[in-house]
């Protein structure tokens, strides 16, 4: 059986409503904790597609959390094996990382629901099953573009929303795979950031309930697209 190695920080931020499309390509799903499994004896190259999930800290808070030194050279070790590698939120942000971008802090934080802006390349991509859809944004930094990577969509606060490099490697710091019907375990799990910069949380379950179920219809979508684009 095929496999999908994910890397998740947090127990709510998972793979969500890409679960069905990955159990329809034949993928077995199994999940790693960076914050106590050992990533250096994990083989990186091994699975079919390796997912890096997101988490409220930052690219290079290495000092913070050590482990984030380990989970770039496990992000880099798949690189220059040229295998399929999948980046959200923070995993997007360390890709750029392993590839000697800068990342670093916005002027505000993006929380919420609203459209990406896609290049021609992005209309072009499997992002072009979300044109002009509203899409799960909860982030405070940003990556600037790697080289030799296309940028295939932006917002007007973040200028660098998706890059892909080659058929299959894709990084996104919009969250792709969250499930709306569990929104409230984000409101909860980050609800300190909520307060912080004054986002009502009544506001984005709203948003996840008219916008969630055609969003997860084109979610899926875009993972098949991008996943038979490089099988």
């Amino acid at each position: 059986m095929k496999t999908v190695l994910a890397v998740r920080h947090l127990g709510f931020e998972h793979l969500g409503v890409w679960d069905a499309a990955l159990a329809d390509f034949g993928f077995e799903v199994l999940y790693c904790d960076p914050t106590v499994d050992d990533l250096d004896s994990i083989e990186a190259v091994e699975p079919d597609l390796l997912v890096i999930l997101g988490a409220p800290i930052g690219a290079y808070d290495d000092e913070l959390y050590p482990f984030l030194t380990a989970e770039v050279r496990m992000i880099e070790r798949r690189l220059a094996a040229r295998r399929p590698l999948l980046g959200i939120c923070l995993g997007a942000q360390l890709i750029a990382r392993a590839l000697g971008a800068k990342v670093g802090p916005m002027a505000d934080k993006e929380i919420g629901f609203s459209p990406l802006e896609l290049t021609d390349a992005g209309l072009a991509s499997p992002l072009g099953h979300i044109e002009d859809w509203p899409v799960l944004h909860w982030h405070g930094d940003q990556f600037d573009l790697p080289e030799g990577s296309i940028l295939l969509a932006s917002t007007g606060v973040c200028p660098n929303q998706a890059f892909a490099i080659g058929p299959n490697v894709l990084g996104l710091q919009c969250h792709l795979e969250a499930d709306a019907r569990e929104i409230e375990s984000w409101l909860v799990g980050h609800c300190a950031e909520l307060i912080a910069s004054g986002r009502d949380p009544r506001a984005i379950r709203a948003d996840a309930a008219r916008f969630g179920p055609q969003l997860e219809t084109r979610a899926s979508r875009v993972l098949r697209s991008w996943i038979a684009g490089w099988e």
